[in-house]
């Protein structure tokens, strides 16, 4: 469950329009700041998107992507939101990123909650909202995520180390918890992953669509891979991660009718799919997959509610985790769950994506304010 740090890149991409732009002028949104910033006309001013002064006349402004742009055109930084200097957002996203690097880079148990808090300069409330907002998981779920990558990296490069010593080298203080942990994380325990993929053969092929490169696999029981990203020698790798004693075949004219078929769900929603999927986890993961299939497109339901629907109100963290552990995107939506508050929390392909693929199902544009 790799997770990433909202930042420039992302907010770029989301307001690259005037409409998206100005829209978060009238906002005064925050998360827009890095993304761009407008000049007024009428008084030779350029802002963040997040100023707070008087709003300026739609006619008067004019969007460049960074404030040397600005200056360049003749424009001053205001001096009330300093546009060239780095904003409150940025310097808690690098809090952000320095706690991460160390949860990343450790291979002991993770600091507890006020150590990281110190690290970052702020409280140990502030510090565990700020976490969430930009990387989408608390920073105890962010450390067992890491933990567990450096699990799986163990136990499929290094087959003669003991799940034992793979446990202790990954960060994991007893062997219990490592088994509870990856178990959840991986969708099987340690002894079967260690055995991934054994005497089977999985055909895959690589593709593109309008939200990136795409990767389907399949065994001889159905899909057991969909995947999104913007490398597809990334995607290639994970597939090889993930099956690594399985027997990889790339897809032949049939195969490659299957993924095409895949990419025009993507691409339009209501068209349907309906392919036998190899659906590997755990009995509860499995049980939060297909409920998530039965939520049809154009609708979102929240993890509380996902978790009242397989009879486990209490297990919102576990549904959460669920989700994140599922690797058929699209075919298994988990991209149709939201926060109770309505808004987008961490996807394993990109929030961005998730935004994506919930506007086209409502027949939206990515304009628009509907998700």
């Amino acid at each position: 469950m790799a997770q990433s740090v909202a930042g420039n890149s992302s907010t770029s991409r989301h307001f690259t329009t005037e409409v998206a732009r100005w829209q978060a002028i009238v906002r005064c949104d925050a998360q827009a700041d890095g993304g761009f910033v407008y000049a007024v006309k009428t008084t030779g001013v350029c802002c963040r998107p997040s100023c707070p002064s008087r709003q300026p006349r739609r006619e008067n402004v004019c969007f460049f992507d960074h404030t040397p742009d600005a200056r360049r055109a003749g424009f001053r930084p205001c001096k009330r939101c300093k546009p060239d200097a780095s904003s409150p957002r940025e310097h808690l996203r690098a809090a952000v990123l320095k706690v991460c690097a160390v949860l990343k880079d450790s291979t002991e148990a993770a600091p507890d909650l006020p150590t990281l808090a110190r690290m970052a300069g702020l409280s140990p409330s502030h510090f565990q909202r700020t976490f969430k907002a930009f990387t989408g998981v608390t920073p105890k779920a962010y450390a067992t995520a890491q933990r567990t990558d450096r699990a799986r990296s163990a136990l499929s490069t290094s087959p003669s180390q003991s799940i034992t010593a793979a446990a202790y080298s990954a960060g994991f203080n007893s062997s219990g918890r490592f088994y509870a942990s990856t178990s959840r994380m991986l969708g099987m325990t340690p002894t079967a992953f260690r055995a991934a993929g054994k005497g089977t053969q999985i055909r895959f092929a690589l593709g593109s669509c309008t939200l990136g490169s795409i990767l389907v696999a399949a065994s001889d029981k159905g899909i057991c891979a969909v995947a999104l990203g913007d490398d597809p020698d990334a995607l290639l790798r994970e597939l090889q991660d993930r099956f690594f004693h399985a027997e990889l075949i790339g897809g032949d004219a049939a195969f490659e009718k299957t993924v095409a078929r895949v990419i025009a769900f993507v691409e339009r929603p209501s068209s349907g799919l309906e392919l036998p999927l190899d659906i590997q986890g755990t009995a509860f993961q499995q049980r939060v997959w297909q409920a998530l299939r039965k939520i049809p497109s154009g609708q979102s339901i929240t993890y509380s509610e996902l978790a009242k629907r397989i009879g486990k109100p209490a297990a919102v963290r576990a549904v959460a985790s669920a989700c994140a552990a599922n690797t058929i995107a699209v075919a298994i939506p988990c991209h149709r769950v939201v926060r109770l508050n309505g808004t987008l929390s961490g996807y394993r392909w990109g929030v961005e994506r998730k935004r994506s693929l919930l506007l086209r199902e409502l027949g939206c544009s990515g304009d628009c304010d509907c998700v």
